[in-house]
């Protein structure tokens, strides 16, 4: 087995780079993928036991891989790691942050994994995530909790917490992450960190996947820079070259030119509007995140565009109600193919209890429910529809709070005990609508009330840092666009990065 030897690339120099300018050193001869790659794990080993973002580390594969890269590349030698959920690379533990799954290894490649090492990335490591991504915070029973490198009593977000943290503690310029509920954006605002959800149906989840979460879930990535997230986006969607993937339930238009031509364009000046307001009282928006939301506008105001708040264009219900059903029912799926995967019944001690009640929960709900409360996404669509005749992007807090501190929105000792009672008792169904599960829904759905909207229409959105709270912590802004409008993002992006720039923003700096 080959052993670490000295990185040639010090850390302080590493961290100045993003992934792009790191493929043009290699491109051009300075360093080689084989000496990035021991910079990375030099500082995973480094930080990585106190800040748990790499829970399958895969080095020799990686060294491996950096030995054997294509010969091209837009990322050519560049280290990179994977969420260890919903992207399979062949002959690597996928746990999925599950007890159930411990023991299984992907026996294909996804195709986005395909195309990142066509790419030239050079992958040695899975990060951390809550169980199946069921939670905006990362802390699994099966892996302990990520920790956020701007104070590690606090969490990155999730439910791509793990890939969030490696990047802003340095281990990796970029890494991937997956949205069904804002899973990129939540650890990208807590994290300090760039996170762009594309459109439904930009980027594949095949082959194993047809679509996740009535179509809420899509992979991208979580980057430092606007341009890193641009070129990786036109690596996984294809540009302009795009095609649906073979047996993809949606498509999309192809961009016009590459993501990554559109973070230097001018924007032009944009209509846009924006909201503070909160659906959920449990879940008040903070003043730090009003405060953020206001200094965006003002910004964007300066840079010459027209600014206006509104009211928010949808309705408490959509979300505890529409996508809370949506939830469980997914929830109950997942157990349902697990129990294929173990070639038996899925037990309660597979699984973590809060992933085993909403299993059962759903056995409160009749088909015609999931149905009736999926047909009343159409109603959000076209209310966001109609905002958009009006304004090019609409802005919003990412979060309505700034970063939590671990074990914020864990069951209380009173919680545990019902819950474990209504299951000995076969009767974890019947706490439908009761007051608990509604204090337990509203817990989580409000934490990502502004996020989840456009997982359910399908919109693109992105997280921005520009804001940090007195004491240090991350804020990041939100923007959403039309349905296939990622170009207007990015270019908003590169203006904002340009004009307000966060890369040099990093833990102890």
């Amino acid at each position: 087995m080959q052993t670490s030897s000295t990185p040639v690339l010090a850390f302080d120099e590493y961290v100045k780079y993003d992934a792009t300018a790191l493929a043009e050193l290699v491109r051009s001869g300075e360093v080689t993928p084989a000496e990035l790659l021991e910079t990375a794990i030099a500082r995973a080993e480094e930080v990585n036991p106190q800040l748990n973002a790499i829970v399958t580390p895969l080095y020799e594969k990686g060294r491996e891989m950096a030995a054997q890269l294509p010969e091209s590349g837009p990322f050519r030698g560049v280290p990179f790691l994977l969420k260890d959920l919903e992207f399979d690379w062949a002959g690597t533990p996928m746990k999925l942050g599950s007890r159930g799954y411990q023991n299984f290894v992907s026996t294909i490649d996804s195709e986005v994994v395909r195309r990142l090492k066509e790419a030239g990335l050079v992958l040695f490591g899975k990060t951390n995530t809550p169980e199946f991504g069921l939670t905006p915070y990362t802390e699994s029973k099966l892996y302990g909790p990520a920790r956020n490198p701007w104070k590690p009593t606090h969490s990155p977000g999730g439910s791509s917490g793990g890939s969030a943290v490696a990047v802003a503690a340095g281990i990796v310029p970029a890494a991937t992450a997956s949205d069904g509920g804002g899973s990129i954006r939540i650890p990208a605002s807590c994290c300090g960190l760039f996170g762009l959800k594309p459109s439904r149906g930009r980027v594949t989840l095949g082959p194993r996947f047809g679509e996740l979460w009535n179509g809420a879930v899509i992979g991208h990535s979580v980057t430092r820079s606007v341009r890193d997230s641009a070129g990786l986006l036109d690596v996984v969607a294809g540009g302009p070259a795009y095609r649906p993937f073979s047996g993809d339930p949606y498509g999309i238009a192809p961009p016009e030119r590459p993501f990554l031509e559109e973070v230097g364009r001018e924007p032009g000046p944009l209509r846009i509007a924006f909201s503070t307001q909160t659906l959920i009282a449990s879940q008040p928006v903070d003043p730090e995140c009003v405060k953020a939301v206001q200094e965006a506008a003002r910004l964007l105001e300066s840079l010459g565009h027209t600014v206006e708040e509104v009211p928010l264009p949808y309705e408490k219900t959509i979300i505890t109600e529409a996508f809370f059903a949506n939830i469980l029912s997914e929830t109950a799926a997942t157990l349902r193919e697990l129990g294929n995967y173990l070639g038996r019944p899925v037990r309660r001690d597979d699984v973590e209890l809060n992933t085993w009640a909403q299993h059962r929960l759903a056995e409160g709900f009749s088909a015609a429910d999931a149905a009736y409360q999926k047909r009343r996404w159409n109603t959000l669509n076209r209310s966001m529809g109609q905002l958009h005749e009006t304004y090019d992007l609409f802005l919003t807090p990412t979060l309505p709070r700034p970063p939590i501190a671990i074990g914020t929105f864990q069951n209380t000792a009173s919680e545990q005990r019902v819950l474990k009672l209504a299951d000995s008792l076969g009767a974890l169904k019947y706490l439908k609508g009761s007051k608990m599960v509604e204090e337990l829904a509203e817990r989580s759905l409000g934490y990502i009330s502004f996020t989840v909207i456009t997982n359910m229409t399908g919109q693109p959105s992105m997280s921005v840092p520009l804001h940090w709270s007195p004491d240090g912590l991350p804020i990041g802004v939100m923007f959403a666009a039309k349905l296939g409008d990622e170009a207007t993002l990015f270019r908003l992006a590169g203006q904002l990065e340009q004009t307000r720039p966060w890369f040099m923003k990093r833990p102890g700096k």
